[in-house]
């Protein structure tokens, strides 16, 4: 299904698709799991919506909770999405993507908004060593 999604989607012009469950809730992207930000809470698919549980979800989730940023895990639908102050896509071959637009609709301003450049930034300072964090979550070669 990610696949045929991610074909239709390249055919219409689109880089990515948002995968629905059967209920029209937002499960994931093709290969990323999806987070929106609204009046600056981070909302996210619960594991419960048949997404991936991806160790890059985990990891931002916790950075964002470290942050001050609540972050919750519910079920909502596509246009939650058009109405989201922010957007974005994380995974391992991405790592964190802001959304633009969707369905030809921006979103927030149409370029990446604070809570996601945050993130990214804290992410890769974690990738780095950069954090007194988490240092168990890294391999020293």
């Amino acid at each position: 299904n990610s696949g045929l999604a991610k074909r239709d989607a390249k055919k219409d012009g689109f880089d990515e698709a948002i995968m629905l469950d059967t209920c029209g809730y937002v499960c994931e992207a093709t290969a990323e799991n999806i987070f929106a930000v609204r009046d600056n809470v981070i909302y996210t698919p619960p594991l419960s919506s048949s997404i991936l549980n991806g160790i890059t979800r985990d990891t931002l989730i916790t950075l964002a909770r470290e942050s001050g940023y609540e972050v919750r895990e519910q079920t909502f639908q596509r246009d939650f999405l058009y109405i989201a102050d922010e957007v974005f896509f994380c995974g391992t071959a991405v790592e964190l993507m802001p959304v633009r637009e969707i369905d030809f609709r921006p979103i927030g301003e149409g370029k990446p908004g604070p809570v996601a450049r945050k993130l990214k930034d804290l992410y890769f300072k974690l990738l780095r060593g950069g954090l007194d964090t988490h240092k168990e979550w890294l391999t020293y070669y």
